[in-house]
């Protein structure tokens, strides 16, 4: 059965319209990392001399130090893309997702990556991407589709995850809006403020110039 996503325009006429034809799950990113023999900042800087970044893996049993390498992790963390990673140390693989990025203020270079353990039986919050779909009702009138909102923060069981939420936007009328409250997804729970605006089809200046024509006539 394909997942619905109902919402409301304008409060006061209720549509539902099927997300896509298929639920893609959350893609998975394998990952090997090193343990670190040591840790504290002139270790860490030693480190990223040898082109490693030093990394942490938090959420499980216990806290457990490692590096990554550079070139391993740019297709992780340089895309608007999220993962599960498959992370690999010393021969144990978890399931992990990246919490917290630290960047160099200048040069932008990774200085040091979260990694959170996570298990099939407990609740997890994350931000997932936005994608809307189809060409708007108010857009065919001139108007012009906005999205507000690239990611919606949503809690939920990560095997329950899309790699992303698709919002059919087809009936969504010139000056109307998508507001978080008015959405809704099989098996998650939107944390987001319900009055945020996720898009929007606004009024340019040519729909403008012929709304006013169309009412001189």
């Amino acid at each position: 059965m394909q997942p619905l996503l109902i919402f409301r325009v304008m409060g006061n006429l209720e549509q539902i319209l099927i997300l896509s034809n298929t639920k893609k799950k959350m893609k998975t990113f394998e990952l090997i990392g090193s343990p670190r023999e040591s840790t504290g900042k002139k270790a860490a800087k030693a480190y990223r001399k040898e082109t490693l970044i030093p990394a942490v893996l938090y959420g499980g049993e216990k806290v457990i130090h490692l590096n990554v390498t550079k070139e391993s992790v740019r297709k992780l963390v340089y895309t608007p893309e999220i993962f599960i990673v498959d992370l690999t140390v010393e021969g144990q693989t978890v399931k992990a997702i990246v919490k917290e990025l630290q960047f160099h203020p200048v040069t932008d270079e990774i200085l040091h990556i979260d990694f959170l353990q996570i298990f099939e039986n407990k609740l997890l919050t994350i931000e997932i991407p936005v994608s809307l779909e189809g060409l708007a009702e108010g857009v065919r009138a001139g108007g012009k589709l906005s999205q507000e909102l690239r990611k919606i923060k949503i809690r939920g069981l990560y095997s329950n995850f899309p790699e992303k939420l698709v919002i059919n936007v087809e009936n969504l009328g010139l000056g109307k809006t998508i507001q978080i409250g008015d959405l809704s997804f099989e098996n998650l729970e939107i944390l987001n403020a319900k009055d945020s605006v996720v898009a929007a089809v606004k009024l340019t200046r040519a729909a403008r110039g012929a709304a006013a024509s169309a009412s001189e006539k």
